[in-house]
């Protein structure tokens, strides 16, 4: 068995670079740790950081292919980060615009959940800390 550490990062390709990486830093607070412009790729790729830990790698490339279903494609199935507090989180999405479901409680644990997209489409989870 392999003896995994943490999670190291996970990458997202996203079809508008600029509003994306808006989206990723100034709504949900991640911080560049490092910008690439790759000439030959005629694409982006940049590392994000939460709190000091990388944690995200945005591509972006000149025409990727769409997401074909929501939210239950094969593959990553949504991102989810750990916030204090949900409602909190809610209103500051409320004061920026930003779309999101209702918040949800989880049945097991009867933590506080939203669920939101990234301009992609790409579901994105605020599950409570408490």
């Amino acid at each position: 068995m392999l003896k995994l550490r943490k999670v190291h990062h996970i990458a997202i390709i996203c079809a508008d670079y600029r509003r994306s990486l808006e989206f990723y830093t100034n709504v949900l607070g991640l911080q560049v740790v490092a910008e690439h412009y790759r000439a030959e790729r005629l694409s982006y790729k940049t590392d994000l950081a939460l709190n000091g830990e990388y944690v995200v790698e945005l591509f972006s490339f000149p025409s990727p292919p769409k997401r074909l279903t929501h939210p239950e494609a094969i593959g990553l199935r949504h991102l989810a980060f750990e916030v204090d507090d949900v409602k909190q989180a809610v209103a500051e999405l409320d004061a920026m615009g930003i779309c999101h479901e209702d918040i949800r409680r989880d049945e097991y644990t009867e933590k506080d959940f939203v669920f939101l997209t990234d301009p992609d489409g790409q579901p994105i989870e605020l599950y409570s800390h408490l």
